[in-house]
């Protein structure tokens, strides 16, 4: 057996003639940078990437415009036909009580509204009113074949167009929609009451000129 000296490590062989660098390892030869082609065809490649990145959130967002933009009008639509069948049901409703308000006016005309039974029909009609309800129709108004249903026909000469004389029974609207056409009585102008005024405006001329126009003296 060889015993070691302490104190002493064990080197390796040295050529002779050789710097103690050569001794150790030696580095691996540096990579040199990446060809210009390379880099190119790489910075192609990330640009196309990126356009079709590009494109792709385009048309995301473009549908998304396009749903958000059929929900609102699905949102409208739903509310306008809420509200179109909710103003039905109310028209459906008060309809049924026009016979009742009729009744209720005729009793309020001949002095019988009184008691309990008025507080009842005055709570009814401004229930109505809350609702939507507007009654119309009014004597000396000129006759609408749109609102007004003429239930009786005369001639007065006090008149120079078709007239509401008399209410028979009052119209009743919800907002711009006629529920009931006011049911009237209505008068026209008097057949020939204008050509006879005419003829009479005509004739005063006539006469004047024959009063200027005397008999000449022989």
């Amino acid at each position: 057996m060889t015993e070691e000296t302490p104190g002493f490590e064990e080197k390796p062989d040295v050529p002779s003639g050789a710097t103690p660098d050569d001794a150790g390892p030696k580095a691996a030869p540096s990579q040199g940078a990446a060809p210009a082609g390379d880099a190119s065809a790489q910075l192609a490649g990330l640009t196309a990437q990126l356009d079709q990145v590009r494109t792709a959130l385009g048309e995301r967002t473009t549908d998304l415009q396009r749903l958000q933009a059929e929900y609102q009008n699905y949102r409208r639509r739903v509310e306008r036909d809420r509200i179109t069948v909710r103003e039905i049901a109310i028209a459906n409703l008060l309809t049924e009580l026009l016979p009742v308000l009729d009744d209720i006016g005729r009793a309020r005309e001949h002095g019988e509204l009184v008691g309990g039974f008025k507080s009842v029909a005055e709570s009814l009609e401004t229930v109505a009113a809350k609702m939507g309800l507007q009654q119309f129709g009014k004597e000396g108004e000129p006759f609408d074949p749109t609102i007004h249903e003429a239930l009786m026909h005369s001639y007065a000469p006090d008149v120079t167009e078709t007239t509401c004389v008399a209410i028979l029974q009052p119209g009743y609207r919800i907002g711009e929609r006629t529920i009931r056409p006011a049911r009237v009585a209505v008068a026209e102008p008097q057949p020939g009451a204008t050509a006879v005024k005419a003829e009479g405006t005509e004739e005063a001329p006539a006469a004047a000129d024959e009063k200027d126009n005397g008999p000449e003296e022989g």
